[in-house]
Parts: C-alpha cells; sequence; structure tokens
C-alpha cells in the first residue's frame, strides 16, 4: 500500500510526476493544466504538496491542497501512475489534513473529457458543484466538492 509524505513541489521526483501529469492531461484534455498550479500555492499555512511512495520507497504519486475561501480548500495537481493505487491514498490523505487544517469542503476541477478523473471523484464523495473561480462558464470544465466531517475517510 503507498505510503504519502510532504513533499517540495519542486524537488525532483515532484517535477517528473507533475511532467508526467501533464503530458497525461494535454493527451487526454489538449491541455496540460499547468498554468493552474503555482508551487507557492502549497507552501504556505493550511496547504501541503505530498508525495505518494510505493513499498519499496519509489514515487507512485502526487497531490496538493491549497487554500481556496474561507473553509474551501482545492485540491491541485493530483495524478497517480496507472495501477499503482495511490490517487485512493493520496485523496484519503488530503481529506484528513484538510480535516485537520481547519477546512470543511474540498473542491477541484477538471475537464469533463476526463472522465476516469470525474468517475474516480464520484466514486469517493465528490459531487459537482457550480464552476468556481476562473473556471465559471467554461463549458469544458466540471468542477467537483466534498463536504467533510470529523471520521471522514474512505481508507
Amino acid at each position: 500500500m503507498p505510503t504519502c509524505a510532504p513533499a517540495d513541489p519542486d524537488c525532483r521526483e515532484a517535477r517528473a510526476l507533475i511532467a508526467e501529469l501533464d503530458a497525461a492531461l494535454a493527451a487526454i484534455c489538449g491541455d496540460s493544466g499547468a498554468k493552474s498550479f503555482d508551487a507557492n500555492d502549497v507552501r504556505g499555512p493550511r496547504s501541503v504538496f505530498l508525495l505518494a511512495r510505493d513499498a519499496a520507497g519509489v514515487v507512485a504519486g502526487c497531490g496538493a491542497l491549497r487554500p481556496l475561501e474561507g473553509d474551501v480548500a482545492e485540491v491541485k495537481r493530483m495524478y497517480a501512475r496507472p495501477g499503482s493505487g495511490a490517487g485512493v491514498q493520496l485523496l484519503g490523505e488530503l481529506e484528513r489534513r484538510a480535516l485537520q487544517f481547519g477546512y470543511r469542503a474540498i473542491w477541484l476541477e477538471t475537464r469533463r473529457v476526463n472522465v476516469r478523473a470525474v468517475a474516480f471523484y464520484d466514486k469517493h464523495g465528490y459531487r459537482v458543484i457550480p464552476n468556481y473561480g476562473k473556471y465559471v462558464g467554461r463549458d469544458d470544465a466540471i468542477c467537483l466538492g466534498k463536504v467533510l466531517a470529523a471520521g471522514d475517510g474512505f481508507l
């Protein structure tokens, strides 16, 4: 089972995973989404960048949490290498940390054509919410959210 721990988003391993994510998103959506991520957003208070590692210590995925507004956090740069099982671990750890940081909800955006991601989040309790921020009015974007409560977790 993969384990998750904080890391700097500019470390070599994180940059490699983010490059894989960028390529995968570009192939699926026609856009890497790289412009929507600022590493400094996940270095401050109430934020985190996580790396998931397999039993041998090899990186298997990444994910970040940043403040969005008030008691809402946003998931950024979520990626798990295919077949690694890291996605479930990463999302669970991001939710646990969000609760520790005092957030009551988590939001995220992906593209509608990224049906695998939409299905993954739906399976873990994320529901369609109105598009927020720069995604308002963008028909290609789908925003998802989950209200958190103490004791939440699917692991």
